[in-house]
């Protein structure tokens, strides 16, 4: 019997993206279907991992526009949707599945979209695997609070 990995999920208004935290997986087969059909399989610490998924809504075909970046702790996949438009959630069904979360990181509301930066592929490309932030030692700026305060 396979484990279901945790899989962390955000949309864009032409494509979906699914975060597959699986460290150090191999034998990894992914299968995306016109009909909104995804497939995952790997092997990780020597144990099977798979989940299948129908899709809120049609996609488009695997080859044409599909993109996925195997990383040493996750699998992202770029998943094009065949109509523009947001989907209310990821799934047909309305069932919750414990092991698919909200990506808050890549997250992005429809009325944000456009102000996004350029919505471009450096999402996806440039995407860094670590939860490491670029503030400079990891700190981040807070005012002193006494100038504030007039002191």
């Amino acid at each position: 019997m396979s484990r279901q990995p945790e899989v962390l999920w955000a949309q864009r208004s032409e494509k979906i993206y699914l975060t597959i935290s699986l460290p150090d997986a191999k034998d990894v087969a992914l299968k995306t279907e016109p009909n909104g059909h995804f497939t995952f399989s790997a092997v990780a610490h020597g144990e099977p991992f798979s989940f299948t998924l129908e899709l809120f809504d049609s996609v488009l075909p695997e080859g044409s526009k599909t993109k996925t970046k195997m990383g040493l702790r996750n699998i992202i996949c770029k998943i094009q949707k065949e109509k523009k438009g947001w989907w209310k959630r990821l799934l047909k069904s309305e069932e919750k599945h414990p092991y698919i979360k909200v990506d808050w990181n890549k997250w992005c509301d429809e009325d944000e979209e456009s102000e996004a930066s350029g919505d471009s592929d450096d999402d996806f490309d440039g995407a860094n695997e670590g939860d490491e932030s670029d503030d400079d030692d990891g700190m981040l700026y807070l005012p002193d609070l006494e100038k504030l305060r007039g002191k």
